[in-house]
């Protein structure tokens, strides 16, 4: 059944200021649920981050709107006012949606190992199966069908959705969230090549995880080669992401879905990749750097910053025209530099 909150109980736990505006009634409303400007109706709160919106915001049917102090003359509107719109729709979605109550229990079909102790509270679902001497943290909550191998550390509080994976001598700290289908440890991509014919390197190192990080659905983040492959605390990835062996990434950094990074990269703190980014292996990129969506790294990134690599959408056929130029370039510019030269003798002949 939705949950109804006046807009004092929700500045109440969230902070911000309620401003009712001018209607009498504003001040027995309640809300149960949130919506977009566009798709809200009377008894949901929306947000206003950014004036593009300003038409939406007067057009929309929502009861109460939460915005900056300084946009509150753009409607008439109930209002909660806060510095940060976005995030604090963010804490009130987590208000008025809360998670999954865990029944704290080990499900008779649960598969432990050997030497694996089990905290008083944690959740371990139907057909988990549990390896040797892996060590669970108070509040643990391990969803249906998940698989994690022997020599595990996890940390307390941190939830395995349904079908996680994770692989041998792995860490993960507290109140991580890993999404379903996400695999840790597997081998990463390491072969040798002799006399034609390929021969695997031995995976020996391992992914160590930090604290509060966040994995998406089917992501995958491999075991290092050597040293370990290591994620730093607040991470949050994305769904379909691959992170090979031996990356590091840094506290706080965020990666869309889709993006690939290859082997012993390295990026740095409150760093932003956008969807689709590739990143080739061996580079480094220092902290606070944005990546645009669908850019092919292919260098390091020495200095902050947004950073973009490609090319715009165009008509098939105007994109066929636009890469046959870009293979001549070489040939174009040799040419430029004949004709520089022819132009510079013609001078050098006039004067004289």
């Amino acid at each position: 059944m939705a949950q109804h909150f006046t807009l004092h109980e929700i500045v109440a736990s969230l902070g911000g200021q309620v401003d009712l505006g001018q209607p009498e009634q504003a001040k027995s409303l309640k809300i149960s649920r949130l919506a977009s400007l566009k798709q809200a109706k009377p008894g949901m709160i929306s947000f206003f981050n950014d004036t593009k919106y300003t038409q939406l915001l007067q057009e929309t049917q929502a009861s109460v709107v939460i915005l900056r102090p300084e946009h509150r003359a753009l409607t008439g509107l109930p209002c909660i006012l806060t510095d940060n719109p976005y995030a604090y729709f963010a804490k009130l979605s987590a208000l008025m949606n809360p998670p999954r109550q865990y029944i704290n229990h080990v499900h008779p079909s649960a598969v432990i190992g050997f030497d694996t102790h089990l905290p008083s509270e944690r959740t371990i679902d139907a057909m988990t199966s549990i390896g040797d001497r892996v060590k669970l943290g108070h509040g643990v909550r391990i969803g249906a069908g998940c698989v994690i191998e022997d020599d595990v550390t996890i940390g307390p509080n941190t939830v395995l959705e349904p079908r996680v994976v994770i692989k041998h001598g792995t860490i993960i700290g507290s109140h991580c969230h890993l999404f379903s289908g996400c695999i840790i440890g597997n081998d990463g991509f390491g072969y040798a090549e002799e006399q034609g014919q390929w021969v695997k390197i031995p995976q020996v190192g391992r992914v160590v995880i930090g604290n509060h990080v966040d994995i998406g659905a089917n992501t995958t983040v491999d075991r290092g080669a050597l040293d370990d492959t290591v994620i730093e605390d607040g991470v949050k990835l994305d769904n379909l992401i691959q992170v090979a062996h031996n990356v590091r990434i840094g506290a706080h950094t965020v990666i869309a879905g889709c993006v690939g990074i290859a082997g012993s990269a390295e990026i740095g703190a409150h760093c932003k990749i956008g969807g689709a980014a590739m990143i080739l292996g061996h580079l480094q990129i220092v902290d606070g750097v944005t990546i645009s969506p669908g850019s092919m790294i292919m260098r390091s990134i020495q200095q902050a910053g947004t950073y973009t690599a490609l090319m715009p959408f165009q008509k098939h056929e105007d994109w066929l025209r636009t890469a046959a130029n870009i293979r001549h370039l070489e040939q174009y510019q040799l040419r430029l530099k004949q004709l520089e030269q022819a132009l510079s003798n013609i001078q050098k002949y006039s004067e004289d």
